[in-house]
């Protein structure tokens, strides 16, 4: 039985991606050597990296004022980094809270300087993303959590504000075009929608870097990893490698605009029937604020959660539970979830 994979991460990637991938563990490039054991500083890595950071500026649309780095940590470790960075201990950065990885930011944040949360929905669970946030001059950045895996919310209009904004995209990464303009960096862990876990794509605007008074160790300080080109340490080959593939494919179904209207396609027809079904409620009423990457639900009776994941999996539908802080269901549709298994899992929701 084909299994659809709705995992919220590390998440489902293209299966063309999965077959060149495995060939190269075994021979890469036709070397006789496995991707695992070349060196990193080999031509055929280096045009790897090269190709990857051209694939990431093309699709966004990066201009030359933009850095492009892969590092390692997760979005965990750019929690602290970007304070680290870019807010001096005089000085204040904004934050809006809206889950668990924005509480886990501003705990960070707070080491390096002065934290404002602007808004927060944590009142009601953060099941809603806070309206018409209102953002006072003169802060360093303002931070975003875009996409919150969790909760199943997503930014649809981003804050107005005169400082750079700084988003953890880890969980929307090319699902959709953005007005590079507002922002200052960007960082996002791959393994939603890019590639394995294991590498940090971190995209940073130059000219916000060197301003802080501390001394950054070497290995923590972006200017180190924009000199050596994302190579000061031995980078994560493979998820890099795979990386690429990734968005070789992205590229291939039209770019980013592209994933941006399937998105919508198949968020809207899972949506449509969590409205329609009395079987199931949503988590985010507030249809504005919805994540087109995890739709979150919840059974009308709550005694219906055991049997629906049953008939899910019978079905073929893994990784449906929704997080142990929410409860419910999670249908997590990233890029590479095929409109095929969407249906799928909306034709058990009418038959249950």
């Amino acid at each position: 039985m084909k299994k659809h994979n709705f995992f919220a991460g590390p998440a489902i990637l293209p299966a063309s991606v999965l077959k060149q991938a495995a060939e190269a563990v075994t021979d890469f490039g036709g070397m006789g050597l496995s991707i695992l054991e070349i060196s990193h500083r080999s031509k055929p890595f280096v045009a790897v990296m090269d190709e990857t950071e051209a694939l990431v500026r093309e699709l966004l649309g990066l201009s030359d004022d933009f850095a492009v780095l892969f590092l390692t940590g997760g979005a965990s470790s750019e929690f602290y980094l970007t304070a680290m960075n870019l807010l001096d201990k005089d000085e204040t950065a904004g934050y809006i809270d809206t889950g668990s990885w924005s509480a886990k930011a501003i705990k960070e944040a707070e080491l390096f300087g002065d934290v404002e949360v602007l808004a927060s929905s944590k009142d009601q669970n953060y099941n809603y993303i806070p309206a018409d946030v209102k953002v006072p001059s003169g802060l360093k950045y303002v931070h975003i959590t875009s996409n919150n895996t969790i909760f199943g919310t997503q930014f649809k209009e981003w804050p107005e504000t005169d400082a750079p904004l700084v988003a953890d995209m880890s969980s929307e990464i090319f699902s959709r075009r953005l007005p590079l303009e507002k922002f200052g960096l960007i960082y996002a862990g791959a393994q939603k929608n890019l590639g394995p876990a294991g590498v940090t794509l971190v995209i940073v605007r130059k000219d916000i870097l060197g301003k802080v008074k501390r001394q950054i160790p070497t290995m923590l300080d972006y200017r180190t990893h924009i000199e050596k080109k994302s190579s000061f340490n031995t980078p994560p080959v493979y998820p890099i490698y795979v990386s690429m593939l990734t968005l070789r494919w992205v590229k291939e179904q039209g770019g980013v605009e592209a994933m941006e209207k399937q998105n919508e396609a198949k968020a809207k027809l899972i949506y449509d029937e969590i409205d329609r079904n009395p079987k199931f409620k949503a988590s985010v009423t507030e249809g504005t604020g919805r994540s087109l990457m995890n739709v979150c639900f919840l059974p009308t009776n709550p005694d219906d959660t055991d049997a629906f994941v049953k008939a899910a999996t019978e079905a073929g539908c893994v990784g449906i539970t929704g997080h142990r802080s929410v409860g419910g269901f999670r249908a997590s549709i990233y890029n590479s979830m095929p409109m095929e298994s969407v249906q799928v899992l909306v034709d058990v929701m009418k038959n249950f």
